[in-house]
């Protein structure tokens, strides 16, 4: 299978690396020159437009930032699916809207291509080393068809159901993460209170039974979230309000984890 990658940043460029690594046949398209250049040590080609990508893939996998970039990418004459033969296989790992997911397969199903939604979580170290988790939606024969190349970055992949459950699992996962996050830093704002230094409550939280990514995150910078919101904070605000506007078209309550994932927000809008 010949695979094509777009979105090179800190998760997607070693994404990328274990693919080519892996012996796949891998095209990259990147809008800047030096983003493809850490690759020139490999067997990648480099495509001038998303349209010639398309052409020289079976597989083309996204990992770009929001709704916005995926369909930038994609639409118009020299987007993706320009490029792209009948039976080809788009996987779309940026985290988006479910409905987003939809729309493109819609769109893609017209040009005979086949789409999946297979978000990642843990990161750029986790990519390096193989182990991302793949949390995976559409056909079962198309997760199938994509899992030998996803197994190059990824341990588990995880296939949830149809088209749109594998954005609707990774944007409940950031949901409890923010949460995490804001119950973090209220424990730390109250240990402070009550004259508990915040970097050793950090240690002991961080040990303990209330341990978490978040606590741990939010260690690594000092006890708050001042460091964490230049990363993370504009994609897990993105999240959280995708969480909010999937609960709403449910009719579903959104109960005490949008109340908390709001704290961290409001902690990362207005940093101590």
């Amino acid at each position: 299978m010949r695979v094509g990658f777009i979105g090179l940043g800190s998760q997607g460029g070693p994404m990328a690396r274990r693919i080519v690594e892996g012996g796949w046949e891998l095209t990259l398209w990147a809008r800047r020159a030096a983003s493809v250049e850490p690759y020139a040590d490999t067997a990648a080609k480099v495509a001038s437009t998303p349209a010639e990508l398309g052409a020289a893939s079976d597989l083309v996998c996204l990992c770009v930032v929001g709704d916005d970039d995926v369909r930038q990418v994609l639409d118009g004459p020299d987007g993706v699916l320009a490029g792209m033969a009948s039976g080809g296989l788009l996987a779309i790992h940026s985290t988006v809207h479910p409905d987003t997911c939809r729309a493109i397969a819609e769109l893609a199903a017209q040009c005979g291509v086949s789409v999946i939604d297979a978000p990642v979580s843990g990161g750029g170290p986790a990519a390096a080393e193989g182990t991302l988790l793949v949390m995976a939606g559409g056909e079962e024969a198309d997760v199938e068809r994509a899992r030998p190349v996803f197994a190059t970055f990824a341990d588990p992949v995880v296939h949830l159901g149809g088209l749109g459950s594998g954005q609707v699992t990774k944007i409940l996962n950031n949901l409890l993460f923010s949460a995490n996050l804001g119950s973090a830093v209220s424990t730390l704002d109250l240990g402070e209170a009550l004259g508990v230094p915040r970097d050793r409550l950090c240690q002991v939280l961080a040990r303990g039974s209330a341990t978490s990514k978040a606590v741990n995150s939010i260690s690594m910078f000092g006890g708050t979230l001042e460091g964490l919101a230049p990363i993370a904070g504009a994609l897990l605000q993105k999240d959280v309000r995708h969480a909010a506007a999937l609960a709403d078209d449910a009719s579903a309550p959104q109960g005490s984890v949008f109340t908390a994932a709001d704290t961290a927000l409001e902690s990362m809008d207005h940093p101590r």
